[in-house]
C-alpha cells in the first residue's frame, strides 16, 4: 500500500508543509476515532478536478464498530456522494446535516470537518467522521464524556489547534483512550475520570473519587519526590494554558503511571484539558529486570574473558619452559585459540545484547596473526567485505574457524622471508555467508582433502564448520595460484 505522502503527491496539489501537517494528524487521530466511536477518513481535493476528492488515509475505532469493513484509501468521491465534503472544503465549516447513508446493511452518519494548519486559514483537507449506527442505544456516562471531548478536539481540528505540535523524540503510541482518561475544566477541576484512570490514580495512593478535585495539586502530592510532583503539576497547568507538554512518568507508592496532557480549546477558548494516563508499573518492572539480567550477562562474559586470558597466560608461561620445539609450538597455537575465544567474550561484555560486531573481532585476530608471523615471513592481511552483527552462538565457532584458516595461510602459504598477502573475504546475502581465506602462495599438496587432513587446526575447522555452523568448507587451489578456503553457512 502507498504511504500517505505518496497518495498526497499522486492526487493533490498540497504543499510539503500541508502534507507534514496531515502526517502529524494521522499519527494522532486514533484518539479522535476512539473518542468518537467512529471511523475517520481523510479526504483531499484531486488536482485539476474540482469537486472530486480522494481518500488519503483511514482509521477505525477500537471502541466501537467500524462503518467500513474494506479499506477506503484511494477511493474517489464526486457529485452527490461528495456533497458533505464539498461543503466542508469550500465553505470551511463542519457539515453535520443530512440523512444516514447506507452501505449494504450498515447505516452510517456522515460528518465532514475542514482541516486547517495552525498558521493558515485555508482548508487543506477534510476529515470525515463516519459513525456506524447499527448499535444505536442510549449512551453511557463514559460514552457521553468521550463524545463531548471528541467534539472539543474536532472543533480544534478545524481551528488548526489539533494535532498538537510535533515534539522531537516524542512517541505517539501511548497512552491511549482505553488506558485511562481524565477531563478537567478550565478551572483545573476534574469533570470526568474513566474507571481505568481512577484505578491508575488509586494505585498511586489516591483514595475516593477524582471528580471535582484539582488534578494538578492532587498529582503534585503523590510522588515521594517533590520535584517530580511539581513537574507533573506544571505540565497539567501548561495544558490548561494551551500548551502541549511532553509525556511524564510518575512513580508513587510503588506504581508507575505515564501521563499525557492535551489542551482543550475549541474556537480558541479555554475549555480545560484532556489528561490520558496509563498504568505502566509492570512494564517498568520488566524493564528493570531486563536491565539487571543484561548487566549480569555482561559481567559473566567479562569474567569468562578474564578466565580465558588467565588460561592463555598460563599456557604462554608453560610454552617458555618447554624444551621441545614441537611442544612449544603446540602450546603457542593453544594460546592463540584461547585468545580468539576471549575476544568474543570481551566484545559481548561491552554489548547490551547477545550479538557482536564481528568485523572488529576478525581484524584483531588478523592483527595477532601478523604479529606472530613477523619473525618468519612478511605476510600482510586484508579484509574485503563486512560480516556485520552476528549472534554469539555463531561468533564463537566462526572466530575459531577464521583464526585457524588465517594461521594456516600465514604459516604454510609462503616460505620464511617471502612477502605475501592473505585476503579474508566475506559475502553476506541476508542470513547466508560465504567466507574465503585466500593467498597467492605455494598451493596445496596433490590430492588434498580437508576432511582427511591430520593437522589439528584443519580438523578443528572442519568439525566447527560442519557441526557448530552447520555449513560446508572447501579448500582448493586458486586458478591464478595459491589456495583458497571457502566456508558457506547460514544463520538458522
Amino acid at each position: 500500500m502507498s504511504t500517505l505522502r505518496d497518495v498526497i503527491s499522486a492526487h493533490t496539489d498540497l504543499t510539503s508543509n500541508s502534507a507534514a501537517h496531515l502526517q502529524r494528524l494521522v499519527a494522532e487521530w486514533q484518539l479522535l476515532a476512539d473518542l468518537s466511536f467512529a471511523d475517520f477518513l481523510l479526504w483531499g481535493a484531486v488536482k485539476d478536478h474540482p469537486g472530486r476528492y480522494v481518500c488519503l488515509a483511514q482509521v477505525r475505532p477500537t471502541t466501537g464498530p467500524t462503518a467500513y469493513e474494506e479499506d477506503q484509501v484511494g477511493r474517489i468521491l464526486e457529485g452527490e456522494d461528495a456533497k458533505h465534503l464539498s461543503v466542508a472544503y469550500t465553505e470551511g465549516r463542519i457539515f453535520r446535516e443530512g440523512d444516514p447513508v447506507w452501505r449494504g446493511d450498515v447505516a452510517a452518519r456522515h460528518e465532514a470537518i475542514p482541516v486547517r494548519r495552525r498558521d493558515r486559514s485555508q482548508v487543506i483537507a477534510v476529515a470525515a467522521r463516519d459513525t456506524n449506527l447499527s448499535d444505536t442505544r442510549s449512551p453511557s456516562h463514559l460514552e457521553l464524556n468521550y463524545l463531548k471531548t471528541a467534539d472539543y478536539l474536532v472543533q480544534m481540528l478545524t481551528d488548526g489547534g489539533f494535532p498538537p505540535p510535533l515534539l522531537p523524540g516524542e512517541p505517539t503510541t501511548a497512552p491511549r483512550i482505553g488506558d485511562g482518561l481524565v477531563r478537567i475544566g478550565a478551572d483545573g477541576l476534574v469533570r470526568y475520570a474513566s474507571p481505568n484512570a481512577l484505578s491508575a490514580y488509586r494505585r498511586m495512593g489516591v483514595t475516593g473519587h477524582l471528580r471535582d478535585r484539582d488534578l494538578a495539586e492532587l498529582t503534585r502530592s503523590l510522588p515521594s519526590s517533590p520535584d517530580v510532583g511539581a513537574d507533573a503539576a506544571r505540565r497539567i497547568a501548561d495544558a490548561l494554558a494551551g500548551g502541549t507538554p511532553r509525556r511524564k512518568e510518575i512513580e508513587a507508592k510503588g506504581a508507575t503511571v505515564l501521563m499525557r496532557a492535551l489542551p482543550l480549546r475549541p474556537g480558541g477558548k479555554a475549555a480545560g484539558a484532556l489528561v490520558l494516563v496509563r498504568d505502566i508499573t509492570e512494564v517498568r518492572r520488566l524493564d528493570r529486570e531486563l536491565v539487571t539480567k543484561d548487566a549480569t550477562i555482561r559481567e559473566i562474559h567479562h569474567r569468562v574473558k578474564n578466565n580465558l586470558q588467565t588460561v592463555a597466560a598460563l599456557l604462554r608461561l608453560q610454552a617458555r619452559r618447554v624444551g621441545s620445539p614441537q611442544a612449544r609450538l603446540s602450546l603457542e597455537e593453544s594460546v592463540r585459540r584461547v585468545a580468539s575465544i576471549a575476544l568474543v567474550h570481551e566484545t559481548l561484555s561491552q554489548s547490551s545484547d547477545e550479538s557482536v560486531g564481528f568485523d572488529q573481532i576478525v581484524d584483531r585476530v588478523a592483527s595477532m596473526a601478523v604479529e606472530v608471523s613477523v619473525a618468519e615471513s612478511k605476510v600482510t592481511l586484508r579484509r574485503e567485505g563486512t560480516f556485520g552483527v552476528l549472534p554469539s552462538e555463531y561468533a564463537t565457532p566462526l572466530v575459531m574457524v577464521v583464526n585457524e584458516l588465517i594461521q594456516n595461510a600465514v604459516e604454510h602459504a609462503y616460505p620464511p622471508g617471502q612477502e605475501g598477502e592473505v585476503v579474508i573475504g566475506v559475502e553476506r546475502d541476508g542470513d547466508h555467508f560465504r567466507v574465503t581465506v585466500s593467498d597467492h602462495g605455494k598451493g596445496l599438496p596433490e590430492g588434498f582433502r580437508i576432511a582427511d587432513s591430520t593437522r589439528l587446526g584443519l580438523q578443528i575447522v572442519h568439525t566447527l564448520v560442519t557441526g557448530e555452523l552447520r555449513g560446508t568448507i572447501d579448500m582448493r587451489p586458486r586458478a591464478e595460484g595459491g589456495t583458497e578456503a571457502v566456508v558457506d553457512f547460514a544463520l538458522q
